[in-house]
């Protein structure tokens, strides 16, 4: 039953948020331009949970109008990681955390519409919170508005994948919904090829050749990254809010930031507003666990009364 996770469930959530803190790194550290990166991706983290459930014994047949609900939101997870990808190449790894950092907002309009639930009034205001952060982002860091802005649609994609996924959990596994989600992925990027390379690359053709340390970066970004991350992430869902999820994914940026600093050095460092505006975003998420005991809290008051 969701909102019912563990300790272990949280200190679990931490370490995937952990491990998709460095993605936006291993985009960079990748030659492949951003719609390429993410078929390929999806492509060998499909094979990669096809072979893992091959070996556990685990069900991959699913019904047929199941099997298009998860195929639809393969094609957002998708776009999702185009825009995160392109946003990292357009900007810097830091402006992309930063944007993404944004997805608790999104969730908690998204969630009620998509779930027919009541907006929680603590939820805006941290949605706000995040609002005025990206203020004094976008006020002081104006040459990485388009990067920025990527970021916001894969953050709003994100929220929208993520709800959809929480109520495919309540009927399918883990290896059911990552197999065909990444393999649908997969297939709208390689779809979506011949439009982005008459449109979007200035005549650029599409780069199919992996180039030096590639192949590494790509097995850790594909295995442990997707496949791993994603797999747990989604058993996740099956005890804790979607909500909770998405702000615990808030901290992205801070593991992802640091590392990037540290391994690409002055590309990575912004002014100090940059800072001053994520730091506003991230306070969302010690301040969430406060305000969401004390209305269960509260809640529980007038029961008993």
């Amino acid at each position: 039953m969701q909102n019912q996770g563990t300790v272990r469930d949280y200190l679990m959530l931490h370490f995937i948020v952990m491990i998709w803190g460095i993605t936006a790194i291993l985009g960079l550290l990748i030659s492949l331009p951003a719609l390429e990166l993410v078929f390929y991706r999806t492509l060998i983290a499909a094979i990669g949970v096809a072979l893992v459930a091959f070996f556990r014994k685990k069900e991959l047949v699913v019904s047929f109008p199941e099997l298009l609900k998860i195929l639809g939101v393969g094609v957002l997870i998708s776009l999702h990681w185009i825009f995160f990808f392109w946003s990292a190449r357009v900007s810097t790894a830091s402006v992309c955390l930063a944007g993404m950092a944004t997805t608790s907002l999104w969730t908690a309009f998204v969630e009620p519409m998509i779930n027919k639930t009541k907006i929680k009034w603590y939820e805006v205001a941290l949605g706000l919170m995040v609002i005025s952060g990206l203020l004094v982002i976008f006020q002081f860091e104006t040459g990485y508005w388009l990067g920025l802005s990527m970021a916001l649609i894969s953050a709003l994609l994100s929220a929208l994948f993520s709800v959809f996924n929480g109520r495919l959990t309540l009927r399918h596994n883990p290896y059911q919904i990552t197999f065909y989600e990444m393999g649908a992925a997969s297939l709208f990027a390689l779809l979506f090829m011949p439009i982005y390379a008459e449109f979007l690359t200035d005549g650029q053709p599409i780069q199919w050749a992996w180039k030096g340390n590639d192949w590494f970066w790509m097995l850790i970004l594909s295995g442990v990254c997707t496949v791993y991350a994603f797999s747990v992430s989604v058993e996740l869902m099956k005890r804790l809010s979607v909500f909770t999820l998405n702000l615990t994914i808030n901290l992205e940026p801070v593991y992802g930031i640091v590392l990037a600093v540290l391994i690409f050095g002055e590309k990575e460092k912004m002014t100090p507003q940059f800072y001053l505006g994520t730091l506003i975003i991230l306070i969302s998420v010690l301040i969430y666990p406060v305000l969401n005991y004390w209305n269960k809290r509260r809640k529980a008051i007038r029961t008993i009364d």
